[in-house]
């Protein structure tokens, strides 16, 4: 039986004093939680909808339902919001241009079907085989080349609006660097909203859809089809998501102090049901959100209870078309000034691990597993073969892990092989 009961605290001036995840400040505070838990979300859980073509209602529906999932399939012990993942932006952008909407999210469906498989053997057998194929060297690789790969994404949005674009990406910067806490978590959500502003100042927003679409409503639902030729595309991103998951939830667990490795494979297993969810009904894949997570630090706060409030308020507000409807006019500049910083962001990510690994890039190995792939990402080299085609994002992960495994077993057998003796 899974506890949905919640034991009643209130706060004390002691500087260390924190809220368990079994434990809830009174409704009235937790509701604002909650609230504040969206809004910390909202920014970048509506911009791969709006980038990628999905509709954005959709999108907060299922990750409402995620999150609500999520809570359940760990045992209401993991404080966690799922929202969407920025890994999933260049496999569903290029298999939406190649065969179409329905095989971007029969794509989503792979994605997730992977990681509830995933979650089920880091349940039986825990992570260290995950460490052993995807050592941090590889994973930062192919993370980081996921970001890059975007690059020529933000550029063209950018251009599209070059002021409104410059004034979002300023004020996004500015309010990182001027704010901590709860305001400069919220920093990609005020830029948006801030450039959001000023494009419909300068005329650069059509509001006709937003006055057109009613205050009550269902999303607009989408069925995937299943393309064989777009699946390599998606495989890299659910290394992502798996690297994504086991890093927050380990923060999760550090924040709190408790020992999540019992319940890592139910997370995976749960962001892989939430994900394969939404690719059923039209939604974006889900991840573990930092966003989230930098709330609970800056609040101390990590009862489970503000994040039922959180996927109630996502639900609530999926079920306006008008929230939709505003969402989708965001004009490309505003999306070009914030994704300039985002998909850097996501190839930071990528080296942030290997730097809180401890990388050493003295060693050739680690030197090449990181520069083809990234190289191979960058460029986004093609390579079609019969039905499947191969994105520089697949072939830069493939790339990560053929060049550090086929280099490791060179170096083990050549270290094992006699010398060969000298002719007198």
């Amino acid at each position: 039986m899974i506890p949905l009961t919640w034991k009643h605290v209130e706060t004390q001036p002691e500087d260390d004093f924190v809220v368990a995840p079994d434990e809830r400040l009174s409704w009235a505070r937790t509701i604002g939680l909650g609230a504040q838990h969206v809004v910390a979300m909202f920014g970048a859980t509506f911009l791969v909808p709006v980038l990628t073509g999905f509709p954005p209602a959709t999108t907060l529906l299922f990750s409402g339902i995620g999150t609500v999932l999520f809570l359940l399939i760990t045992g209401n012990r993991l404080p966690s919001y799922l929202g969407s993942s920025f890994s999933v932006i260049a496999p569903v952008t290029a298999a939406v241009a190649s065969h179409g909407t329905g095989s971007a999210l029969g794509g989503l469906v792979a994605v997730g079907v992977l990681l509830i498989i995933i979650g089920v053997v880091v349940h039986l057998v825990g992570t260290h085989w995950i460490d052993v194929t995807l050592p941090p060297v590889v994973t930062g690789a192919i993370v980081a080349l996921i970001g890059f790969n975007l690059a020529p994404a933000a550029k063209s949005n950018f251009e599209k609006g070059p002021l409104v674009g410059l004034v979002t990406l300023v004020l996004l910067v500015a309010t990182l660097a001027f704010f901590r806490g709860i305001i400069g978590r919220l920093a990609i959500f005020l830029a948006v909203v801030a450039g959001y502003v000023l494009a419909l100042i300068l005329g650069e927003v059509d509001t006709s859809a937003i006055k057109a679409a009613p205050w009550v409503g269902l999303p607009e639902f989408q069925t995937p089809t299943f393309t064989v030729a777009v699946l390599p595309m998606f495989l890299p991103a659910v290394i992502a998501l798996v690297a994504e998951n086991i890093g927050h939830v380990k923060s999760v667990g550090q924040m709190t102090d408790t020992d999540v490795d019992p319940v890592m494979g139910h997370a995976l297993a749960a962001d892989g049901v939430a994900t394969t969810l939404a690719g059923f009904g039209g939604g974006s894949a889900t991840t573990t959100y930092a966003e989230n997570i930098g709330v609970m630090a800056a609040t101390r706060v990590y009862s489970t209870a503000a994040y039922w409030i959180a996927a109630a308020v996502a639900i609530a507000l999926s079920l306006c078309p008008k929230v939709g409807a505003a969402i989708s006019a965001i004009p490309p500049g505003v999306l070009g000034g914030a994704t300039v910083v985002l998909y850097g962001l996501v190839g930071v990510l990528g080296v942030r691990i290997w730097l809180t690994n401890d990388v050493d890039f003295s060693k050739p190995l680690n030197q090449m597993t990181a520069a083809i792939p990234l190289i191979i990402g960058i460029a986004d080299f093609t390579w079609q073969a019969g039905d499947l085609t191969f994105t520089g994002i697949a072939l830069g992960s493939i790339a990560a892990l053929l060049v550090y495994h086929g280099m490791r077993l060179l170096g083990f057998r050549k270290a094992r092989e006699p010398i060969p003796q000298r002719s007198t």
